[in-house]
Parts: structure tokens; C-alpha cells; sequence
């Protein structure tokens, strides 16, 4: 089976593109040749810009694929531009949609891939809503063979799922429990979220890959697991073998305090309402398919990986550190008024 994987160096299509070398597909990386360390042995890499049709298509050449999978396509030119260059190139065309795509607030915290889709919130989910509804109106009129995949919180080895972080990720969310600092949790901590280690979902990703059943259809993958903000950052804590010192703060004043940070969407729109996600349709069509690391277990293997790669991974935010506390100093002034 032959793949162009469009990306494959992210969280998520790293983590695919692993699962199919492995599996002996014959794979072809599209993407600018930033990092080619990331790339398994025996990747055929191709070094393009996708946003450069021209170059794509000529060095796609006459190609044809099993599967394309597209994992940076955020707005409506992007999925445009793919149905140009892979129309009738392609069995199957996989675009990488968004949980956060899900209606919000959540009518329900039961989510399955009738959810209606709408998020007022947030832009990015607004333009992922916008790509799926162009791809499927492409299966429906031309017969392209869509499959859209709507991840939720993904994270692997390098990365750790926390609710609040500045511009340099996670890392001073960390240093913050490390050091003993209060951690900013998001309302009162008790909302639940579900947390997805990489290499589970790769599993029922590439399952769907040459699937026949998965043509024309949309499909979450994501762990089984719930768990509240609280549980989360306490099992990070745990795991790093201090105290948690959690600090909540409504998530509409943080949306307000934090607009550089983005967090109207990533909180109002995403990580504040309470989803469980039923994974019963990608069981069905993946037989087999069955998320098996922990968060428990996951935020460990991500912790050994990062706290022996510092420079890769620890990369020091102290704006946000400093924002964190102000909006604690902000809050603390706040309650001496009552």
C-alpha cells in the first residue's frame, strides 16, 4: 500500500508515520524537509511546500496514491487546493479535522460523530467545520473518497496535555510544579476531558487507512478515559514526584486576561466543557481498535523523555510564568474587596 503523508512530523503524524513504516507501507512525506531526524528509514521524502501548488503537483509528478493524508490543512484554500492536485489521484483522501469542531456550549457531554458541529469560540474550529463541509459536498458531487478524523487532545513522548499554557506550551506549567508555584487550573478543576497518548491513536487511524467502510464517513479517535482538569494535573504532579498546588480561576476571566494566549478559544471553546467521547463507531469499522495507555502510564513516558532532553523539550516561558502570577495577585486583590 502506497501513502503521501502530507505533514508527518507533528504530534499526531509522527506517530502515524511510525505506525506505517512498521507496517511496511510504502510511504512518501510531503513537507518542507525542516526535520528530516523525525522520519523513519525507508521514507521517500518529498520536499515541497503544499501552499506551492505548482511545485507540488511537479514533484507529485504523475503519482498515484492508496491514501493521501493531509495533516496541516487548516482553511478552506487548503482542501481546495488538495481536491485539485489529488482528484481522481487518489482511493482515499484523509483530512485531519477537530474534536473542538463539536457544538459548543455541548448540547450533551456524550459526543459521537452525530454531534452537530458549531463553535462560536474559536476560529480554528470555525475553518475546520468550513474544510469538512467542502470535502464531503467534493465525495457527494465528484465522488471524492473523503475520510475526516476529528482528534481531541493528543499528546506523545515530547509533550504533556495541561489546560493553561502560554506561547512555549507546557513546559512552564511544569517548572511551575516543580518549583513549588501555584498551577493555574481552569474553572474549579472538576470538568472532564479526555486525553489520547499518540501511538493509540495512530492504531485506529491507519485502520481506517484502505478501509473501505471509512469512505465517505467522519470518525473520532480518542482514548476511553475520562479524567477531570484536577485528576489530570494531579497525576503530572505525582508523577514528578512533588505537591500540587492548584489554583482555579473562572475560565471567562481567564478567556478575558488571556486573549494573547488565545484562550476564548482554546477554553470557552474547547477545554472548559466536559466531553466524553463514544469511540463506538471507530471500533466498529477499526475491530480491534482498543486505547491502551494511561494517562497514568502515558505523562510517565513523557516525563522520561523530557526531563532527559532539555534542550529540545524544556523551553522556559516567562511571560506566562509572569502572567500566571499576576492573574493570581489579580484574583487574591479581587477577594479582599468582599
Amino acid at each position: 500500500m502506497k501513502a503521501l503523508i502530507i505533514g508527518g512530523t507533528g504530534t499526531i503524524s509522527s506517530a502515524v508515520v511510525s505506525f506505517l513504516a512498521q507496517a511496511g507501507w510504502e510511504l512518501y512525506i510531503l513537507n518542507r524537509g525542516k526535520r528530516a531526524c523525525c522520519l523513519p528509514e525507508g521514507a521517500k521524502r518529498i520536499i515541497a511546500d503544499i501552499n506551492d501548488e505548482q511545485d507540488a503537483a511537479r514533484k507529485t509528478g504523475g503519482m498515484q496514491f492508496d491514501v493521501v493524508c493531509e495533516f496541516i490543512g487548516f482553511r478552506i484554500e487548503d482542501v481546495e487546493r488538495d481536491f485539485r492536485l489529488f482528484h481522481n489521484r487518489t482511493r482515499q483522501y484523509m483530512f485531519i479535522s477537530s474534536a473542538s469542531a463539536y457544538h459548543k456550549p455541548a448540547k450533551s457531554c456524550l459526543i459521537t460523530e452525530g454531534t452537530s458541529l458549531a463553535n462560536p469560540y474559536w476560529q480554528y474550529s470555525r475553518d475546520k467545520i468550513v474544510c469538512e463541509e467542502y470535502l464531503m459536498k467534493m465525495y457527494r458531487e465528484h465522488g471524492f473518497p473523503v475520510t475526516i478524523v476529528r482528534p481531541s487532545h493528543t499528546y506523545d513522548e515530547k509533550r504533556i496535555p495541561v489546560g493553561v499554557h502560554g506561547r512555549n506550551g507546557f513546559w512552564q506549567v511544569i517548572k511551575r510544579m516543580r518549583d513549588q508555584k501555584p498551577v493555574i487550573i481552569h474553572g474549579d478543576g472538576s470538568s472532564l476531558w479526555t486525553v489520547t497518548f499518540a501511538a493509540d491513536f495512530a492504531a485506529g487511524f491507519v485502520g481506517l487507512m484502505g478501509n473501505p467502510h471509512a469512505v465517505g464517513e467522519a470518525f473520532q479517535i480518542t482514548s476511553d478515559e475520562s479524567l477531570s482538569w484536577n485528576q489530570i494535573h494531579q497525576t503530572i504532579a505525582e508523577a514528578l514526584g512533588t505537591e500540587l498546588k492548584p489554583y482555579h480561576v473562572s475560565s471567562d476571566f481567564l478567556a478575558a486576561a488571556g486573549r494573547q494566549y488565545g484562550l476564548e478559544g482554546s477554553l470557552i471553546g474547547d477545554k472548559a466543557v466536559s466531553v466524553i467521547f463514544d469511540n463506538s463507531k471507530i471500533k466498529r469499522a477499526v475491530p480491534g481498535f482498543a486505547p491502551a495507555v494511561s494517562f497514568y502510564e502515558g505523562v510517565r513516558r513523557s516525563l522520561d523523555y523530557i526531563l532527559s532532553h532539555e534542550e529540545e523539550c524544556q523551553v522556559e516561558d516567562p511571560e506566562f510564568d509572569a502572567w500566571c502570577d499576576q492573574v493570581i495577585a489579580a484574583v487574591e486583590q479581587a477577594k479582599k474587596l468582599f
